[in-house]
C-alpha cells in the first residue's frame, strides 16, 4: 500500500477552503470582538445592549412594556434570536441603574430566573433618559437590513460602563470590568474635571467584602478578593449574610457541603433560610471551633473567591486594554465634550429663535406686513419688496435675512396680526437674551457646567446607591492550619511505613490531608512527606508527628553513636523548614551510626537521662546521669557535644524536663484582629498559662486563651491585654437612660473562658466610652466644640472605692454628644486633684 504524502493548508490560495479559512475567519474573528464581546468606551455598550435601550426610547410613553414587546422591537436593529435579547435586557435590568423593572425579575443573589418575557415589564429610568440620550447629537447608521436607523453608539453623559462593569469572551481575547460605586464614579469625575488624584474601587450589589489590594486599577495581572461576611450567632451556629459577587446562595451551599463531604470542614447542618435579605444558617459540630470554622469556610468554600479583573474596551474601533482610571477618565472626557455640544446647539437653537422673533417684532411694528397688501407682478416681487423694507433695520440682526424667513412671517394668519402685542414679543427677546448669555457663561465656563453636571446627578439619582461592598484588608488564611483532622495516620515502626492505608498497624494520630508528617529513624535519618496511603521512611522509625513548619518552640533531644569514632553524642535541635521527601542525616552520617536516645519537646524542656555503659569498657563508673538542660538549641545540622567516650549499652529518661524557653510573646494586629508571633501591632506581654482579657464597647468582657487561630471584631473591642485577676479596671459608660456618663472600678471575679459578662447595666444604648487597668488613671474629658471647648480632669482613683464587677458605679457627669474622653499617657501621669 503506497504511504500517503501529508499535505499542508496552502493560505496563499485565495479560493476555496484556504482562501475561506484565511479571510473568513479574521472577519469572524473581528466581528465578535466589536459586535458581540466587548463593549465600546463612548457609551459603555455592547450592541445588544445599545439596541435593547434604543429600541426601549422608541417606545417610551412613561409607562411600562412588555419585556416580549420589547424584545421584538429590539429584534428590528440586532441581527440575532430574542433568547439572546431577553438575557440581556434581564441583566441589564437587574443592575438597577437604566431599566426600572416591575414583576419577578430574578435575583442575583440567589440564582433565580426572571419570569418568561410575557411576564415581565420594563421601561427606561429616569437617569438613563437622562445620560443616554439625546437625537441631536447621536451618530447614526443603518441597521442590519437597511430599513432604519441606528445609533453608532448613544451620547452617554456618565461612565456607565464603570458603573455596570462587564464580561465578555470575544475570539483572542476577554473583558472583565467589575461594577463601581454611582457616587463614587461622580465624585472621580468631579475630581478628574478638577486636575485632583482620585482612586475607584469595586463595589457589588451583593455586599460582602473586598481586598483592593491588587487590584492593580482593573487592568491586566490584578486581582481581588471577595468574602461574604460571616457572624457567630452563638458558639453552635454561624449565619451567612450576604453572598460574593457571581456566586449565589445555591452554588455557596453546595461548596460548603462539598467542603464537609471532603472532609476539610466538620459541620451539623446547613440551612438556606435567604429571603428578602441572605440568611445561610450553619450548624457547627461539637467541639468545633467557630474561629476555625469561619478560616475554613474561607479557605475552602466560595465564602471568599478570587476575580482578576480585565479592562478591554474598544477604542477607535479596536480593543484595547486599559486601567479603570483612564477609562473614567476618557468616560469624564467625553461626557465634556458631550456637554459643551449640547450647549452648541441649544446656543444655535436660541440665536436662530432670537432672529426670527426680531424679525417678527420689526415686521409689525415697523409695520413691513403693509407689503402684503400691495399690488406686485408676482410673489418674488413680494418677497424682494419685503426684503428692501427690512434694510434699515438690518444691523439690529445678527446674520442676514434668508428668503426662508421671509416666507415664514408672511404665512403668519392675518388675525394674529392685528392681535399680536409687541410687547410680548420684546419680553420674549429679553428672555431669549438672558438664556443666550447664560448658555454663553456655561461654554466660557465648561468645566464647572460639567462638576455642576454630575453633583446634579448625584443630588437627583444618588439616594440609596450607597457603596454595599466593605473594602477591607483580608488576612492570609493557611489552609493546612484551618483543615479539620480528616484522615487516620498510622505507623509501623520496625517496617518503617507511614500512612492512612495501614490499618492494621499501629494508630499514630488524626490528621488531615493536607498536613506535612516529620519522621526520625533510629539510622539518625529525618524525612519530612505528604499524608499519602503508605509511604516507605527507613526502618526502625523513633518518632513521627504532624510537622509544623517555623515551629521555633518544638525541641528535639537526641544521643546518638558516631560509627567512626565510637564516641557518643548529644544535641539539642529545632526543624523549621526542610525540603519534602529529602532525606537528612542528623548524625555525623558514618557507617554504623545509630540513635540512642530520642525526644520531642513541644516547649523545649530538657529532661535529664541515665546513661548505661557496656559492663566490659574500662570506665570506672558504669552509670551517669546527662541533662539536656546544659546544651544549647541548635540547628539540626550540627554534631552536637561529646557525652562520653566508652561504649553505651543504653539511654533511659531518669526526670522529666522542665521548658528551657521564655514565654511565647504576643502581639495583636489591629488591622486584622489576629493574634500574632511577627511582631505585628499592639504587644500583648509574654506568656506561659496566662490568658487574655477582651473587653467589647458593649460593656461585656470575655476572658479567653492565646490560641493565634481565634478571630476578634476590632470595631467592637475597647481594651485587650493580659488578664491578671489582681488588677483594678477603671470604666466609664454611658447610661443611655438616665443621659448620664457613670464611672466605677473593679476586679475581674469571673474565671469561665469563652463566655461573655457585661459589667455596666445592659440596656439598649449603653456604651463603654472609656477603660483601662491603670493603677493610676487620670480621665481628660472635653466638651464643646471650636473656640467652646472646655476640658476637664479627672482622677477616677479620688472618684469611687473598688466595687463588684455587677455594680453600676457613681455618676460622673451628664451625657452631651460633644464629649470627647481619653485616658493620660501613662507617661506623662501627673498625680492632680479632682477638677471639677
Amino acid at each position: 500500500m503506497a504511504k500517503e504524502t501529508k499535505r499542508e493548508l496552502d493560505l496563499t490560495i485565495e479560493t476555496g477552503v484556504q482562501g475561506q479559512y484565511k479571510n473568513w475567519f479574521l472577519d469572524y474573528a473581528s466581528y465578535v470582538i466589536l459586535e458581540r464581546a466587548v463593549p465600546a468606551v463612548e457609551d459603555g455598550l455592547k450592541p445588544v445592549q445599545r439596541r435593547i435601550l434604543h429600541a426601549m426610547k422608541e417606545m417610551d410613553d412613561g409607562r411600562f412594556n412588555k419585556v416580549a414587546n420589547i424584545i421584538g422591537q429590539s429584534m428590528q436593529y440586532h441581527p440575532h434570536g430574542d433568547a439572546s435579547i431577553g438575557d440581556a435586557l434581564v441583566n441589564m435590568g437587574q443592575k438597577d441603574l437604566l431599566i426600572e423593572t416591575q414583576g419577578n425579575w430574578g435575583d442575583v443573589r440567589t440564582g433565580d430566573d426572571a419570569a418568561a418575557a410575557r411576564y415581565i415589564e420594563a421601561r427606561l429610568s429616569k437617569l438613563a433618559l437622562e445620560i443616554a440620550f439625546n437625537h441631536k447629537t447621536t451618530e447614526w447608521q443603518m441597521s442590519y437590513d437597511g430599513r432604519k436607523n441606528e445609533p453608532v453608539t448613544l451620547p452617554m453623559k456618565f461612565p456607565l460602563l464603570l458603573a455596570q462593569g462587564a464580561e465578555g469572551i470575544a475570539v483572542g481575547l476577554s473583558t472583565k470590568i467589575l461594577p463601581h460605586n454611582f457616587l463614587e464614579l461622580c465624585d472621580a469625575s468631579i475630581k478628574h474635571l478638577k486636575d485632583k488624584k482620585f482612586e475607584i474601587y469595586p463595589d457589588f450589589q451583593t455586599g460582602g467584602m473586598v481586598d483592593i489590594s491588587n487590584y492593580n486599577q482593573g487592568k491586566r495581572g490584578g486581582k481581588v478578593k471577595v468574602r461574604a461576611e460571616i457572624e457567630e450567632v452563638d458558639k453552635k451556629t454561624l449565619v451567612i449574610k450576604n453572598v460574593p459577587y457571581s456566586v449565589t446562595t445555591s452554588s455557596l451551599v453546595d461548596s460548603i457541603v462539598k467542603a464537609n463531604d471532603n472532609g476539610k470542614i466538620k459541620i451539623k447542618k446547613v440551612t438556606d433560610g435567604t429571603a428578602k435579605d441572605v440568611a445561610i444558617f450553619i450548624e457547627l459540630a461539637p467541639g468545633i471551633s467557630p474561629d476555625i470554622t469561619i478560616d475554613a469556610l474561607y479557605a475552602f468554600t466560595d465564602c471568599e473567591i478570587s476575580i482578576s479583573p480585565n479592562a478591554c474596551v474598544i477604542v477607535d474601533n479596536k480593543p484595547r486594554f486599559i486601567s479603570v482610571t483612564e477609562l473614567l477618565q476618557l468616560s469624564t472626557d467625553k461626557t465634556k465634550g458631550l456637554l459643551q455640544r449640547e450647549l452648541e446647539i441649544k446656543l444655535q437653537e436660541l440665536e436662530t429663535k432670537w432672529h426670527y422673533t426680531s424679525l417678527e417684532k420689526i415686521f409689525f411694528e415697523e409695520k413691513i406686513y403693509k407689503e402684503l397688501e400691495e399690488k406686485y407682478k408676482t410673489w418674488d416681487d413680494v418677497i424682494v419688496a419685503i426684503d428692501k423694507a427690512f434694510t434699515p433695520f438690518k444691523k439690529r440682526l445678527k446674520r442676514e435675512i434668508e428668503r426662508e424667513d421671509i416666507i415664514k412671517l408672511t404665512e403668519k394668519p392675518v388675525r394674529r396680526i392685528y392681535r399680536l402685542d409687541i410687547n410680548e414679543l420684546n419680553e420674549q427677546i429679553k428672555n431669549i437674551e438672558e438664556e443666550i448669555n447664560q448658555v454663553q457663561f456655561d461654554l466660557d465656563h465648561l468645566t464647572d457646567f460639567a462638576v455642576t453636571y454630575f453633583e446634579n446627578l448625584k443630588k437627583k439619582y444618588g439616594k440609596g446607591r450607597g457603596r454595599k461592598t466593605e473594602i477591607k484588608l483580608f488576612d492570609t488564611i493557611s489552609a493546612k492550619q484551618v483543615v479539620i483532622a480528616n484522615t487516620k495516620l498510622y505507623v509501623n515502626y520496625s517496617e518503617g511505613f507511614i500512612g492512612t492505608s495501614l490499618k492494621k498497624d499501629e494508630l499514630l494520630c488524626e490528621c488531615s490531608d493536607l498536613d506535612d508528617i516529620i519522621c526520625f529513624t533510629k539510622a539518625g535519618i529525618m524525612k519530612v512527606v505528604k499524608v499519602a496511603d503508605k509511604v516507605f521512611i527507613g526502618k526502625d522509625i523513633l518518632h513521627a508527628e504532624v510537622f509544623l513548619k517555623n515551629d521555633e518552640r518544638t525541641t528535639y533531644n537526641m544521643m546518638y553513636l558516631d560509627g567512626d569514632s565510637g564516641v557518643s553524642y548529644a544535641k539539642r535541635f529545632n526543624v523549621t523548614g526542610v525540603t519534602r521527601d529529602k532525606e537528612y542525616n542528623l548524625t555525623k552520617g558514618t557507617e554504623k551510626s545509630k540513635v540512642y536516645y530520642f525526644s520531642a519537646n513541644p516547649n523545649g524542656e530538657a529532661e535529664i537521662v541515665r546513661i548505661l555503659l557496656s559492663p566490659n569498657c574500662n570506665a570506672r563508673n558504669k552509670e551517669l546521669d546527662f541533662d539536656f538542660s546544659t546544651l544549647e538549641i541548635k540547628g539540626r545540622g550540627s554534631n552536637g557535644n561529646q557525652v562520653v567516650k566508652y561504649p553505651v549499652r543504653s539511654v533511659k529518661l531518669k526526670e522529666k524536663g522542665k521548658s528551657t524557653l521564655e514565654g511565647r510573646k504576643l502581639w495583636f494586629d489591629d488591622k486584622f484582629g489576629r493574634l500574632n508571633t511577627e511582631e505585628k501591632g499592639q504587644f500583648l506581654g509574654t506568656f506561659e498559662n496566662e490568658n487574655l482579657l477582651i473587653i467589647f464597647n458593649d460593656g461585656s468582657y470575655e476572658i479567653t486563651d492565646t490560641e493565634l487561630l481565634q478571630r476578634f471584631d476590632i470595631d467592637k473591642i475597647v481594651l485587650i491585654e493580659q488578664f491578671n485577676p489582681e488588677k483594678i479596671l477603671s470604666a466609664v459608660y454611658l447610661d443611655n437612660e438616665k443621659q448620664q456618663f457613670n464611672v466605677k472600678r473593679f476586679k475581674i471575679e469571673t474565671s469561665t473562658l469563652h463566655s461573655r459578662f457585661y459589667f455596666i447595666k445592659e440596656a439598649e444604648g449603653n456604651r463603654v466610652e472609656a477603660v483601662t487597668s491603670d493603677e493610676s488613671p487620670i480621665l481628660h474629658v472635653h466638651t464643646g466644640r471650636g473656640s467652646s471647648v472646655r476640658s476637664v480632669k479627672f482622677k477616677i482613683a479620688n472618684l469611687v472605692e473598688v466595687m463588684g464587677w455587677k455594680a453600676i458605679g457613681a455618676k460622673l457627669m451628664d451625657f452631651s454628644k460633644t464629649v470627647e474622653m481619653q485616658w493620660a499617657p501613662k507617661q506623662n501621669a501627673e498625680q492632680p486633684s479632682l477638677f471639677e
